[in-house]
Parts: C-alpha cells; structure tokens; sequence
C-alpha cells in the first residue's frame, strides 16, 4: 500500500525565487564630455628611464615580448601587483621599464593605455615615431 502523504525532505521543497537575493552588477555610467576631459589630461606619460612600447606576442605566464620605442624587443613581465588588475593583448600600447641589470633584453609593463589615452598622446605629439615605427 501507498503511503498517505510521507514528508518530502527538505532539500526536495521547491524553492520560491522570491526569497532568493541576487547581487546586481553596477553598469558603470556614461562618462560626460568634462570627465573625460579630466580623465584624458591625467593621462601618465613615460618617465625617467620608462618607454613606450607595443606588445607583439604573450609568451605565457605573466610574460610577453614588447617592441620599444628605442628599437630593442624585451622580454616583458607584469608585475605580481598589478597581475590581476591589468589585461594585455597584443597591440597594446604600454610603458615599459627596463631592468636595470639586462635592461636591453628584458623590462616590467607598468601600465597599459586606452583607445581614447593613445588618441590624446598621439594629439599631443608623444607618439610621432610610432607611425614610422608600425611601417616596419
């Protein structure tokens, strides 16, 4: 004979989405023409010893080759600081600083620029070589 009506388990109790909280991810909002003016003149611009330079192949591991702006290819890792909160592909434009000990072979990527960064730096002049650095 059938059982009248047995308890269900608990994990078997449908579950009404009502009671169930979902977070909700921020849509971050649309800049407005005076913050991106302020945005674009905080724009860093190599330093000291730091070059620009492009990213021509990920090698693997945090790692990549980078071509500089003084002709020499590097050997160019992330730092563990920033490993997480920066992304690179190649054909990004990033600085570079070289090593101090083997600076010609290999660097640190200190920071990738944007679409509207290179716009701004190529406006200003920072990046008149790399048009006749792309030709070859």
């Amino acid at each position: 004979m059938l059982a009248a009506s047995s308890p269900q388990p608990l994990y078997m109790l449908p579950i009404s989405h009502d009671f169930v909280e979902r977070k909700k991810k921020k849509q971050p909002e649309p800049m407005t023409p005076e913050e991106q003016a302020e945005f674009l003149s905080r724009t860093p611009v190599p330093k000291g010893k730091e070059i620009f330079g492009i990213v021509e192949q990920r090698v693997g591991g945090s790692r990549m080759l980078v071509r500089c702006m003084d002709g020499k290819t590097r050997n160019c890792r992330i730092p563990g600081r920033l490993k997480k909160k920066l992304w690179v592909r190649e054909g990004d434009l990033v600085i570079v600083e070289p090593w101090e000990f083997c600076g010609d072979e290999k660097g640190d990527v200190i920071l990738k620029y944007r679409k509207t960064q290179i716009d701004y730096l190529k406006h200003k002049g920072y990046l008149k070589k790399l048009d006749e650095f792309e030709a070859f």
